[in-house]
């Protein structure tokens, strides 16, 4: 089955908790916000791609696996060879897996490219390390803030927002106008009031301050 425009569209699909609890300079996040954080930093395909690796390595209790095209296409059902590839490829790039020797020689996709999966704590400890901007750019720098990162996990999870949409809600939570949304996403004032109207119909909301109190209120919701 080919990708969809929602599976290249929607987060709303891929949240899922982490396995354990992490803090870095603030309030910890916990594993749903993390998961989420990096579902924002994931394109859509890389984090369904990440997420089938996670699950894979986790339910055998090993960090390493042999995932081929071939073997990523059934776990993601995902059919574009290509688009996996790329997906796979963004995944070494964002420091989220490690492709490890294998000593596979010619034959080395038909066996299986060998991977190192992290957990999403040491995805960002990884990206800190290394200079690399650990957490998506709307969400710095309150990403490990509790009650933000409660907004980080609500985007993701319970909205079927676009990746774009999803920034500028973020934005919009972190108090910001939409000139500064703009500025900061590097997209025109008009497209920012596009994506706020689609925002708040998806959302259920009818202004800023009701969407900031959606995202950001203590007390979960159905």
């Amino acid at each position: 089955m080919a990708i969809s425009s929602a599976d290249k569209r929607d987060f709303s699909s891929v949240a899922s908790p982490a396995t354990s609890p992490f803090g870095g300079g603030g309030e910890p996040a916990d594993g749903g916000q993390l998961m989420a954080l990096l579902a924002l930093s994931h394109s859509p395909v890389e984090h369904r791609l990440y997420e089938a690796m996670y699950a894979e390595t986790v339910a055998a209790h090993r960090r390493v696996g042999s995932f081929s095209v071939q073997r990523l296409t059934r776990l993601t059902r995902l059919s574009s060879h290509t688009t996996i590839r790329r997906g796979r490829a963004g995944l070494v790039d964002k420091l989220s897996v490690e492709r490890l020797k294998d000593a596979g020689g010619d034959n080395t996709e038909r066996l299986g490219a060998v991977y190192y999966v992290f957990s999403p704590e040491e995805i960002f400890e990884r990206r800190r390390a290394a200079g690399m901007m650990a957490y998506p750019s709307e969400s710095q720098p309150r990403a490990t803030n509790a009650t933000f990162g409660l907004a980080v996990e609500r985007v993701i999870a319970h909205y079927a927002l676009s990746r774009r949409e999803a920034q500028v809600a973020l934005c919009c939570a972190e108090g910001l106008t939409n000139i500064e949304i703009g500025e900061k996403l590097f997209i025109c004032k008009q497209t920012v009031k596009f994506h706020m109207r689609n925002v708040f119909a998806k959302c259920g909301v009818r202004r800023r301050t009701e969407l900031i109190s959606r995202l950001l209120m203590q007390k979960d919701f159905e």
